[in-house]
């Protein structure tokens, strides 16, 4: 079974507070954009799982992969044959984009269909949820309110216009920890929810309301990171932001861009260019 694990990025990112077991209440809506790594499993050749990894340099031995991760989290509740699993890695990694997480839960979901193993998608998002926070999303991978540690997930409709493109930009060799990002977060609630503003606000007036809070943080580490949102927003795009604790960058834009064009731009950085689809999965 071949499947396209994508990537994701957030829009709006709220930090509201730090909780008594030492992590953070968080609100961001998550979305899929289409950049993409190659998922292979097959029936075993051997009686134990392996994991062969091309593409991207990954450094993370098999066995810390989440991708074996998650088959052993699955054998935690259902019974299977042993797999061979091929990943071919595309989607940049320290990028704020969830490839690692969209890894693992395209692999439950592979086995689920693979094997018959009849789980529901809840059920596979309550075992993606002990691998990593955002991998349940990717069990559902439509348009998602994150909410809690960014496990406790529901339907978010966006309305948006279909003509959109989304342009990401990751810097070339720039990457951000998890831990450097909330190092230098003051949560707090605002005064309007990340919900209210986006229902109720325009595409055009989402950048001067819509805040994703480890940008406050990141820029002065990595001024990079800033000076690529600023040069998507000379562009024209209508929004632009830092995708999660970062390091790439996204802006969404009316109508075609040109590949070429944000090439030419953004020499040595890793780019997407693609039109925004927020259909279901």
């Amino acid at each position: 079974m071949v499947t396209f694990p994508n990537a994701k990025v957030n829009i709006g990112l709220d930090v509201l507070r730090r909780r008594p077991d030492g992590y953070h209440d968080i609100s961001t809506v998550m979305i899929p954009v289409p950049w993409c790594d190659i998922l292979e499993i097959v029936p075993g050749t051997t009686c134990d799982d392996t994991l062969s990894v091309s593409g991207r340099h990954v450094d993370c031995p098999p066995e810390k992969n989440l991708v074996i991760k998650a088959v052993k989290a699955l054998r935690e509740h259902c019974a299977f044959p042993p797999v061979d699993i091929f990943l071919n890695k595309i989607i940049p990694d320290g990028a704020g984009l969830g490839g690692g997480s969209s890894d693992a839960a395209f692999t439950l979901v592979a086995l689920n269909e693979l094997f018959k193993l009849g789980l529901s998608k809840d059920r596979l998002a309550e075992i993606a949820s002990v691998l990593g926070a955002d991998c349940p999303f990717f069990i559902y991978n439509r348009p998602m309110l994150c909410e809690g540690t960014g496990t406790t997930l529901s339907p978010y409709a966006l309305n948006l216009p279909d003509s959109l493109s989304v342009v990401i930009v990751k810097p070339a060799g720039v990457s951000v920890s998890t831990k450097e990002a909330y190092g230098g977060i003051s949560p707090a609630v605002p005064e309007r929810d990340l919900p209210e503003l986006l229902s109720s606000l325009p595409l055009d007036q989402w950048q001067k309301h819509i805040k994703n809070d480890f940008e406050r943080s990141v820029f002065p580490l990595c001024p990079v990171i800033g000076d690529i949102k600023e040069r998507l927003i000379g562009m024209g795009a209508l929004y632009a932001s830092m995708s999660g604790s970062g390091s790439s960058v996204y802006g969404f834009f009316e109508g075609d861009i040109m590949t070429d064009k944000v090439a030419a731009m953004f020499p040595g950085c890793d780019t997407l260019v693609s039109k925004l689809s927020l259909a279901k999965s």
